[in-house]
């Protein structure tokens, strides 16, 4: 059975944004099937409609099913397999500027902190995270106008995995002219193999 990977973007994102396209195209020709779907309403992104959508999608999971999530999409993947079944396994799960807290800057208005307030302050189980998959990459970036990088630090503890630090990547989007992510590809084939 050929891996199934699932790639979720980021918060105003779609498919075909930032280094989406590059890995989806780079693991297809490795023999993956590639999903990137179009999360629903993306300036205003739900956790309820996200989490569903994602679910539903996969189906059936087992240890041949990754996933890839940037920013509010790796927020998306952790609540998806808090919601699994005890005894569902994953394969394993890359994380591209995950985030707990968001900077300032991030969120400038009142509007942006609405929808950013339920993704802030839903607590997240760790716990049961760890029993889905034993395999989690962390990416960061040493200067994401986003994500504080003490968020590293956070994942590092809860997940108990050691977090990548990359340099002068931003917030791995396009706007960072971010439009191959090699680390990224790296992670989700050293899982698979």
């Amino acid at each position: 059975m050929n891996p199934r990977v699932f790639i979720v973007h980021g918060w105003g994102a779609y498919p075909q944004d930032d280094w989406i396209p590059w890995l989806k195209s780079q693991l297809e020709d490795k023999g993956c099937e590639v999903y990137n779907p179009s999360m629903p309403d993306t300036e205003h992104p739900k956790i309820e409609t996200w989490v569903q959508l994602l679910t539903k999608l996969v189906g059936e999971i087992n240890e041949t099913t990754y996933f890839v999530g940037h920013s509010i999409g790796c927020q998306t993947i952790l609540r998806y397999l808090e919601s699994l079944p005890s005894g569902k396994k994953v394969g394993g799960v890359v994380l591209v500027a995950p985030w707990v807290h968001l900077l300032p800057e991030c969120v400038p208005t009142p509007e942006d902190k609405k929808i950013a307030h339920p993704w802030l302050t839903t607590p997240i189980n760790w716990e049961k995270i760890k029993t889905h998959t034993n395999q989690i990459t962390t990416i960061f970036s040493d200067n994401d106008g986003c994500v504080p990088l003490t968020d590293a630090d956070i994942f590092q503890t809860r997940l108990e995995t050691t977090p990548l630090i990359e340099h002068d990547k931003g917030h791995f989007s396009g706007s960072d002219n971010i439009t191959e992510l090699p680390s990224a590809l790296s992670a989700v084939l050293n899982m698979i193999h």
